[in-house]
This record gives C-alpha cells, sequence and structure tokens, in this order.
C-alpha cells in the first residue's frame, strides 16, 4: 500500500487486492523477475500485485480530494502489459469536495500465456515483471484530460498457479526461484497425479475417453457395435453384466431390447397390449382327448412348442434397424426357441 498527496490536495492511494504476498525483486534491475534468475531479497517500494494466467486480480484506486470545490477528473492506466489484459471500471468523473471515492483495475491475463511463446530460443528471456502507473488528470468541461493532477506507479508480476511450494518450509517459500523452479516439475508429474485421482471416471463406460470404449468392452467380454451411437454403446457396456445375469429370459430380452431402443420398460399403469416391447410365450396344450371338441378350432400336436412373439410399438419418428433387433433376440433367446417379431409404430397422443 502506497499513498502520495499532490499540492492541490488530491490523494491517491493503490491498494493491491490479493491475499499471497508478490515476490521480491529489486527495484534497480526489473530483469530479474525472468526464468531462471534468483529474487533478489530486496522488497519493492511500489504496490505490487501477482497475476496468475487465466485468473481475474484487482487493485484497488482510493481518491480523496480535500478541497472546497468540486473535482472533474480522467483516471488513466500505463503499463507494459497488453491492453487487453486489464480494464478500468470507475464510479463516475466528478468528485465532490471533502469525498472520497474508489475505481478498481481488473487484470485478466491469457490462460495460455506460457504455452504460446514455446518459440524462445535458450539465451532470450521471458519478462514476468511488469512496471505500471495510474494516472489522475484534470477534465475539462467536454470530459478530455488536462493536466496531470497525481500519479502512483506499480507492479506486476505474472507467475504460474503453483501447488508444490505449499510443501516447504516458510523460508523457502519466500524465495520466488525456488517456487517457479519446482514448477517445472509439476508440469511434469501433475497430469499423472490427476489421472490416478480420477481413475475412477476412466473405468466407467459413461464417463470414460472414446477412444477406452473398446478396451471397457473387451473387459467385460461385451461385442460392441460400432455403427451404434455413442450413448447406447456406453449404456450396454455399463450393463452388459446385467444382461448376462438375465440372458435366456423375458426381463433380459426386455432389458436389451429397452437398452437399444430407448422405449420404456414394463409400465404396470398400462394395459399389456399398450406396452412399447411386449413380449408374449405361445402356450397351448393342442388337442387332449375328453377336454377338446373336434371342430374348425382343433388343433393337433400342441402348435408350436417354445414359441413367443416380440412386438415394438416405437413413436412414428423413431426408425428403429429391424435387422439389428433380430440379432438381439438371436443372441438373447434360448437356441431351441422359435419367435416372430413385429414392429408397429404409434401416434403419442398428448392429453391435455
Amino acid at each position: 500500500m502506497s499513498q502520495r498527496a499532490d499540492r492541490r490536495t488530491l490523494s491517491l492511494e493503490l491498494v493491491p487486492m490479493s491475499v499471497a504476498d508478490p515476490p521480491p525483486v529489486a527495484e534497480a534491475s526489473p530483469s530479474l523477475a525472468t526464468w531462471g534468475a534468483l529474487a533478489d531479497t530486496e522488497v519493492s517500494i511500489f504496490p505490487s500485485l501477482c497475476l496468475c494466467p487465466g485468473e481475474v486480480s484487482e487493485m484497488l484506486v482510493r481518491l480523496e480530494h480535500r478541497s472546497d470545490t468540486p473535482l472533474s477528473y480522467h483516471l488513466q492506466v500505463n503499463s507494459t502489459i497488453p491492453e487487453t489484459w486489464y480494464s478500468l471500471h470507475t464510479e463516475g468523473a466528478e468528485l465532490p469536495p471533502g469525498r472520497t471515492t474508489e475505481a478498481v483495475v481488473r487484470f485478466h491475463p491469457d490462460l495460455d500465456f506460457f504455452e504460446e511463446r514455446q518459440i524462445l530460443q535458450p539465451e532470450q528471456a521471458l519478462n514476468l515483471s511488469y512496471p505500471g502507473e495510474v494516472r489522475v488528470y484534470g477534465s475539462s468541461p467536454e470530459g478530455d484530460p488536462t493536466d496531470l493532477m497525481a500519479s502512483e506507479s506499480f507492479r506486476l508480476f505474472l507467475r504460474p498457479r503453483s501447488l508444490y511450494p505449499q510443501f516447504l518450509p516458510a523460508v523457502y517459500r519466500e524465495v520466488d526461484f525456488i517456487g517457479r523452479f519446482l514448477k517445472i516439475f509439476e508440469q511434469s508429474f501433475e497430469p499423472a497425479v490427476n489421472t490416478f485421482q480420477t481413475l475412477w471416471a476412466y473405468l466407467d463406460p459413461l464417463t470414460a475417453p472414446e477412444a477406452l470404449l473398446p478396451f471397457l468392452a473387451q473387459w467385460v467380454g461385451w461385442h460392441n457395435e460400432t455403427n451404434w451411437s455413442l450413448e447406447r454403446q456406453r449404456s450396454l457396456i455399463r450393463r452388459a453384466m446385467e444382461i448376462y445375469q438375465w440372458r435366456g429370459t423375458r426381463r433380459g430380452l426386455q432389458l436389451y431390447l429397452h437398452l437399444y431402443t430407448g422405449l420404456p420398460m414394463h409400465n404396470p399403469t398400462r394395459p399389456p397390449e399398450q406396452q412399447p416391447i411386449q413380449i408374449h410365450a405361445a402356450f397351448s396344450r393342442g388337442f387332449v382327448l375328453g377336454e377338446t371338441d373336434l371342430g374348425p378350432t382343433a388343433t393337433l400336436g400342441g402348435g408350436r412348442p417354445f414359441h413367443f412373439s416380440v412386438k415394438l410399438c416405437p413413436p412414428v419418428e423413431q426408425v428403429l434397424d429391424e435387422s439389428l433387433v433380430r440379432t438381439i433376440i438371436e443372441q438373447e433367446k434360448p437356441a431351441v426357441c422359435t419367435y416372430d417379431l413385429e414392429i408397429a409404430p404409434i401416434e403419442e397422443t398428448v392429453h391435455v
């Protein structure tokens, strides 16, 4: 924090809004704050603010006017950092007599600041220290800046966000070079640590990368159909063990058809003929002496044993691949069973 009052009773104060202390530097040698340079133990006399790429940092500008007349003023920020990295936010352009006002300089460095500078030659140094100055000008009736009334210098330090220095004793955390040196190892090891901490997400078919799905499918012995949508592949691989558990049963076939088509499972509130997925087994005793009357409806031989029928009722706008549905049924049914398949699209009625 620093303060300077000019001869016109206007005081300018800069307050860095940062919890962490900026790295110490020597004022006479701004080039020390570069990669590979040791930081000096002399602390800058100017207000300092440490910036991290991709993060927002702020510096408070406080003006106090001790005159008996209103003051029209204009604030200006001069710095060596790119203009796109900062913005000035004020509460007005006039300061009443004996009043105090505040403005905010908001800094937002580019997220890829360090990554995009890969073309630096070994003998080049990356500047991480940026001097700056806040100036207060008087304003004409038209709002144009006139004479300089007050100014205050500040210094910005650009540093990557680092985790490793917090594990060091406090005496080592105060050395800027050690923090920047550990950042090299952090960038090498931290991706592996993060992968280990989120390993569960790589083993869940719903969250795993697409390139890992064939491995997960092979892991559970699932034949993955690449022509299916990515969402269906993830859902089927995740529930493969449940499908295996009920393979050869009505419930297993209904579950598989539900996961492929997206049609709802059995809804007890609907009658059987209105279910989206209908599976019916054909039970017929055929001709039984003493129980069957001879006539046009009498059946000899008991009909078709081990036979069932499948009826799917998707919405009209949904198109199902019949050959793929038959492949699913052939895979899930017992080998001795035969079946009939019917796909009957229906129009959904909307109740108002």
